[in-house]
């Protein structure tokens, strides 16, 4: 029987990845497995953030069926949900897993090694090696037995803060980050949500190509470190009848619609991840699949290549099977679907439709973070980096897909027999950051005097995934959720 290995790269936007083609060559061990592999090249993850994200990816399971919108714990899944490891495990599978999420995240594995990585170095965090240690002890266990066994490992980082550990951290960028004569970052520090939160990791930073440097240099060193999980499973002789998936939750917003270092957003920035599956035995190499598919997909895949695909079927899952596509290569530019029904709760609660053509996004709060209250509408053939919002251009497009998304979401209200998630769920977070004591940047914005010390603005319910809070805590961090 074959083995499953799933991976998530937290926070990983495809175009990042050299094997999507991104300027700089990031991910040369993660090219090697989509080189024998397949990759999916327009593959979206629609409910982010972090818990909407991989409850989608392990379910296959849309919002509506799961309703789990955000990051609120004390929202699990609908009960007769299952995750995946819930199935494999009652189809004969030995479970494992190297992760730190928790909560309903751990329901059907057998055993889970967590981790943690050491924050006493300010400027370098060495996160995958610490998920590594875990994943070695994890594979070893996995391989002493005699079952096939489904695996997941998680990695955290491109996730912020940005630290990447020599010689990483000077992989990308050979300036002067903080350069006094340089402004391009003026407009993050003027972002009073989130400013006091980048001055803890990127403190006096003028360089906006910096960070953006830092999240590449992020993903090379991950991809240095998933390196040796390959070589392992060379070691182990399992390589060749392991199904090795990987993925991510979400991606990441850089500098490109004045959302800067988090993942909230609708945008392609977001909801682009990389897909691409490996098992030498079962699947073709070097195999690119074009057209729509999206994370819902993901579970009935696995699912459908181990022979277990009426399982999907019969738990109702909302994805489909990509293994069609692999196995008719004509068909390979038609996808799964010609339109991705996309939500976000983050620090912002929208949904829209993405189509080959068109990005719709609704906002369910106004105004939003950004002080937007404006519907979005793209055309991603003439604007793929979605800049030019032609709502007041194009208002017959506008009024078809409101329609459309009204439509779509009162078909699935009747199809799970669920109320509407988003409206019930609230925004977990709306500002995060810590004391002013700490060094901030040089514009002298910022070293005004504050009367008290910033904190962390969190709902009742919220987790903020991703850092080590200092003293105070409010929030989690991304090892210790």
């Amino acid at each position: 029987m074959t083995n499953v290995i799933l991976v998530s790269f937290d926070t990983t936007r495809a175009d990042r990845l050299s094997c999507y083609g991104h300027f700089r060559r990031t991910s040369p061990h993660i090219d090697q497995v989509a080189e024998r592999g397949v990759l999916f090249t327009d593959f979206f993850s629609p409910h982010i953030p972090t818990f909407p994200g991989h409850t989608t990816m392990m379910t296959g399971m849309d919002v509506y069926a799961h309703r789990v919108t955000g990051q609120l714990h004390n929202y699990e899944p609908t009960e007769g949900v299952q995750m995946l490891a819930e199935i494999l495990q009652k189809k004969g599978y030995y479970t494992a897993a190297a992760d730190n999420l928790g909560r309903w995240f751990a329901r059907g594995f057998e055993a889970i090694e967590p981790y943690g990585w050491d924050t006493a170095d300010k400027n370098h965090w060495r996160k995958a090696e610490a998920v590594n240690g875990a994943v070695k002890k994890v594979l070893t266990s996995a391989a002493s037995q005699d079952k096939p066994f489904f695996l997941f490992f998680h990695y955290w980082d491109p996730h912020t803060p940005y630290l990447p550990p020599a010689p990483f951290d000077r992989m990308f960028y050979f300036g002067d980050e903080k350069d006094p004569d340089n402004t391009s970052m003026d407009a993050v520090w003027d972002f009073e949500n989130f400013k006091y939160y980048f001055s803890e990791w990127m403190p006096d930073v003028t360089d906006i190509e910096f960070p953006k440097a830092q999240y590449d240099a992020e993903i090379a060193y991950m991809d240095a470190c998933f390196a040796h999980v390959l070589t392992q499973l060379d070691e182990l002789g399992l390589t060749s009848d392991t199904l090795l998936v990987l993925t991510a939750d979400h991606g990441e917003e850089l500098d490109e619609h004045g959302h800067w270092f988090d993942h909230h957003g609708l945008y392609d920035t977001n909801i682009h991840v990389p897909l691409i599956l490996s098992c030498p035995s079962l699947l073709p190499e070097g195999l690119r699949v074009g057209g729509l598919t999206q994370m819902p997909d993901l579970t009935p895949t696995i699912l459908d290549i181990l022979d277990l695909g009426h399982i999907a079927q019969e738990q109702g899952m909302f994805g489909k099977s990509l293994l069609p596509l692999i196995n008719s290569p004509a068909s390979t530019q038609r996808g799964s679907t010609d339109c991705i029904h996309i939500t976000e709760n983050t620090w912002m609660k929208k949904r829209g439709l993405r189509t080959h053509q068109w990005k719709f996004i609704y906002p369910l709060e106004v105004p939003d973070l950004h002080g937007n209250s404006d519907i979005e509408l793209y055309d991603l053939l003439n604007d793929p980096d979605e800049q030019v919002n032609l709502v007041h251009e194009r208002p017959e497009v506008v009024a078809r897909f409101t329609k459309q998304l009204e439509d779509w979401v009162a078909e699935r209200l009747t199809a799970t027999n669920n109320e509407d998630p988003l409206p019930l769920h609230p925004i977990p977070l709306r500002s995060i950051g810590r004391s002013m004591d700490i060094a901030v940047p040089r514009d002298k914005r910022l070293t005004k005097e504050v009367e008290k010390p910033v904190t962390d603005e969190s709902l009742e319910g919220g987790d903020f995934i991703g850092y080590e809070r200092e003293e105070g805590n409010t929030t989690s961090s991304s090892h210790n959720p």
